[in-house]
């Protein structure tokens, strides 16, 4: 009886550690980027107008079109290196579900066109502002790097 007991502990233990497993996968799956809008549940696509591209959730990739086909990338080509994620408006595309949203582009360019905003977006996390120091600043931090370095007598 009490090898019984033991075997269902057992069993119950590699059950419960698997479940907990699972879960783990599944959190870490299809996290939003930080210039994402905040505020969705269940999208899995947006689409980013100003330059009639896509934005994978799940897969953390970019969909664009280039050398006569649609390409996932985690960057985004060099020709719109200079395009602010941040400020541009993305469409959230929460009623698409498949693996292929620009079988919909013609219907997406129409819609929302270059320039496109509809409600104001929030992002996931803010923008990281740079430390900028003046000029005296830097000069002033040199100065009490020199000082600091010699003795003084």
């Amino acid at each position: 009886m009490k090898t019984i007991k033991i075997a269902i502990l057992g069993l119950f233990l590699m059950a419960a550690t698997a479940t907990q497993a699972q879960v783990s996968v599944n959190i870490n799956i299809g996290n939003p980027p930080a210039w994402g809008p905040a505020g969705y549940t269940n999208m899995e696509y947006y689409y980013l107008p100003d330059i009639q591209s896509y934005y994978d959730v799940r897969a953390s990739q970019f969909i664009y079109f280039g050398g006569n086909r649609w390409v996932r990338s985690r960057r985004l080509p060099n020709r719109y290196r200079n395009y602010d994620l941040y400020n541009g408006y993305k469409v959230v595309l929460s009623d698409y579900h498949g693996r292929t949203p620009y079988v919909y582009h013609e219907k997406h360019k129409v819609r929302y066109h270059n320039g496109y905003h509809g409600p104001a977006q929030k992002h996931y996390h803010p923008r990281k502002e740079h430390k900028h120091y003046s000029h005296n600043k830097h000069r002033q931090h040199k100065n009490r790097e020199h000082h600091g370095r010699h003795r003084h007598d």
